[in-house]
């Protein structure tokens, strides 16, 4: 096992020092720049158009299609990732964690815009589609398209749910009733079963349980959030003079860039709201809009819901409270203590209501994702025996999460969504010119008073779309 945890910690470290850091912050600076900072000249619009009701009856909606791939992003990373973040990387690592997000909001605008031209229609009218589906349409390249579908089932099933799980159980630990040796397996087992349970409710039942739990418990958690900060009113000038000021320290950032506020920041900003990764395009493909950039906006939105919002609340409320960040407090013991010292014991039990809520809704939420990603591989819906066969094997990789050691589930998490930021950048990079493309025909409509509805003849791709065409009116 210790083995394990060196091999995956350094090759970890490796995409994150010399790739991801690159790709990252090159794509999201061009898209900010290319599309003239969209994600915050169409701020306003994106909050708009959230609220707007599908065509047909019982279609997903703008804000079901937000919800899902929020309930994903809004997960135990809020809380435990922010957390080890600081204790790892610094005050500066909130910085970075911010840039992440801000110029991210325009990645995820793009792939969002994209996986809404080319989604595809079942024979029930539902919408699907995402990264795999614009591959292969766009591109012309079904194994790349293959990767990448199995590389995001492998996260998703695998890597996320089990560091999920780890998140949730070491919440526990400062707790006089959690024993190391036995605790883990009772957690597992019930998170397991309970997760296990929700499976078998099909589809709709995880999207109708995710967007009633999700502004639950986003609004509760910024709430405590914000009284915590208030109550410790006089931390806030230091925090944030520490929050730049480590930001920028280059000598201790560059001696020892692995565990630096740069490296935290961007790690877990980008684990926290995935903005280029290619995961929130398979919920947006679900939305039943007139317009692809009606989605874009939406999904830009939930990077900022999400890092802008939530993960600046867990740093507040950590960083205001006195308690100073350190490598021993990493995860859900530093936010557990800094809740304790200002609030009591309340505090560290309200942090495990909200992970028990956050782990749920990010279960569901990144299995919602494999059902899209299993139908594209099979070419349809696979058998009722192959798909009871991976829900068997999705709750038995929940168990093991939670008894897995703390560096290994960040490790194999890092890797994969790497692995998946790493194929989908460059693929929107290429595409990118169509969705800013759809941008300008949205913004053009507005302008002369309409509603847009989009045709796919307007950005050149007449006949190579399943869901635009001429006449065709979704």
């Amino acid at each position: 096992m210790e083995s394990l945890v060196k091999l995956t910690g350094d090759l970890d470290s490796f995409m994150y020092t010399y790739l991801l850091i690159i790709i990252l912050l090159a794509a999201g600076i061009y898209f900010t720049f290319a599309s003239k900072f969209v994600q915050l000249r169409m701020f306003a619009e994106s909050l708009r158009v959230i609220m707007e009701k599908p065509s047909k009856e019982g279609s997903v909606s703008s804000f079901q299609a937000l919800m899902v791939s929020t309930a994903s992003r809004v997960g135990t990373g809020n809380i435990v990732g922010v957390a080890s973040a600081i204790c790892t990387g610094g005050y500066g690592a909130v910085f970075w964690m911010w840039i992440i997000a801000i110029i991210g909001g325009s990645s995820a605008f793009v792939e969002s815009t994209l996986a809404q031209i080319y989604k595809k229609k079942d024979p029930e009218g539902n919408f699907y589609g995402g990264p795999s589906y614009y591959i292969e349409a766009a591109l012309h390249s079904r194994p790349l398209a293959l990767l990448f579908a199995v590389s995001m089932l492998i996260t998703y099933a695998g890597g996320f749910n089990m560091l999920c799980a780890y998140n949730l159980q070491s919440t526990f630990s400062g707790y006089s009733f959690y024993d190391p040796s036995t605790s883990p397996v009772i957690i597992g087992i019930v998170l397991a079963g309970l997760f296990g349970f929700c499976l078998w409710g099909g589809g709709k039942r995880i999207i109708s349980t995710t967007s009633a739990l999700v502004p639950f418990m986003g609004a509760l958690y910024v709430l405590i959030s914000l009284v915590v900060i208030l109550l410790n009113i006089g931390n806030l000038p230091m925090v944030f003079g520490k929050i730049f000021s480590e930001a920028f320290d280059f000598q201790a950032i560059f001696g020892g860039f692995t565990g630096s506020a740069i490296m935290m920041g961007i790690k877990r900003g980008l684990y926290s709201n995935e903005a280029g990764v290619g995961s929130a395009p398979n919920a947006a493909a679900a939305a039943d809009v007139s317009h692809p950039v009606k989605q874009g906006l939406v999904q830009m939105l939930s990077v900022f819901i999400d890092t802008l919002l939530l993960c600046t609340a867990t740093a507040m409320m950590c960083l205001c409270s006195g308690i100073a960040p350190n490598a021993d407090l990493a995860g859900a013991p530093y936010v557990q203590a800094a809740l304790q010292s200002t609030l009591g014991t309340f505090g560290p039990v309200f942090i495990t209501v909200s992970m028990i809520l956050f782990a749920f809704t990010t279960l569901i939420g990144n299995y919602y994702y494999t059902g899209n990603l299993l139908n594209y591989i099979h070419k349809g819906v696979p058998s009722q025996t192959f798909l009871k066969c991976f829900r068997v094997i999705c709750t038995f990789i929940v168990f093991f999460g939670a008894i897995a050691q703390m560096d290994l589930a960040w490790n194999v998490a890092d890797i994969l969504m790497g692995i998946m930021a790493i194929i989908n950048l460059p693929v929107i990079f290429i595409l990118h010119r169509v969705a800013f493309r759809a941008e300008k025909d949205y913004l053009q409509q507005k302008a002369e008073g309409k509603n847009p509805v989009f045709h796919s003849s307007t950005v050149g791709l007449e006949g190579k779309t399943d869901c635009w065409e001429e006449g065709m009116h979704i």
